[in-house]
């Protein structure tokens, strides 16, 4: 396995940075990563869910949203809707630079981004969420204390996981613009949703209710005893392996 540094522009001009991971020989389809809320491209479900599709013969691409990571601009500026424009902009690195993108993953709140970028796209084989919320909005409970704040004030340091982020009040208004259910019944890809049913993060009705939305062909696989940020290696290693399975049917060519 080969992994290379990459970055690229999104629409607002921001140097964005990323990771492409590749197989020993010639790739048999193209993935794009997104990481959860907060997070970056090295997380640890992201580094290891790519390196287990690459053992497989799967390309993958993971990047660091707009103000994380390495990426450029200032997180407290984005919102949802930035995050899709920056998958977007990264389908777009890897068509002019590789193939097109087959497959979209994402994790977490990434897992309701790449919903809504597929939705957006045509030639997208494949979709598949881990841990992901039904509804973007449901990352709110994270700064709640603070929305008075933030409607006051413009925006608040929050603290998620120890870390403090800046979060402004666009970003909030921009979740509760999001109609996620016409999203999801619009999507016309394979989907396949990853949960665990002892999610603490994202319960596992957020799986159930994304499952009854979307349109066949659609599939749900239990993570059984996976914590949401998949902290087992193995647990990130089963979801690579089921991805591969599933791409060898939505990868034929036509």
């Amino acid at each position: 396995m080969a992994s290379e540094h990459i970055t690229f522009e999104n629409d607002e001009g921001h140097l964005l940075s990323g990771r492409l991971d590749l197989p020993d020989g010639p790739p048999r389809g193209h993935a794009l990563f997104a990481h959860c809320f907060t997070c970056s491209k090295d997380v640890v479900a992201a580094s290891r869910i790519a390196r287990g599709l690459t053992e497989h013969g799967i390309a993958v691409v993971r990047f660091d949203f707009t103000g994380l990571g390495e990426s450029e601009g200032a997180f407290g500026a984005t919102s949802f809707t930035s995050n899709v424009r920056d998958l977007l902009a990264a389908c777009k690195w890897i068509g002019e630079h590789h193939a097109p993108v087959d497959l979209l993953i994402g994790h977490s709140l990434g897992g309701a981004a790449v919903l809504s970028a597929a939705a957006r796209m045509e030639g997208v084989r494949g979709v598949a969420t881990v841990g992901a919320p039904a509804d973007p909005a449901h990352v709110r409970h994270l700064f709640e204390a603070h929305i008075e704040e933030i409607d006051r004030e413009g925006s608040a340091e929050v603290s998620i996981g120890g870390r403090p982020f800046r979060i402004g009040k666009a970003f909030i208004d921009d979740l509760d613009a999001v109609d996620p259910k016409d999203v999801v019944r619009s999507l016309r890809s394979p989907l396949m949703i990853f949960h665990s049913p002892i999610d603490r993060i994202v319960g596992i009705e957020n799986a159930a209710t994304l499952f009854q939305w979307a349109m066949h062909p659609k599939s749900f696989v239990s993570l059984d005893t996976a914590d949401h940020l998949l902290s087992d290696r193995r647990d990130a290693a089963f979801v690579a392996a089921m991805i591969s399975a599933w791409s060898e049917r939505i990868l034929v060519a036509d």
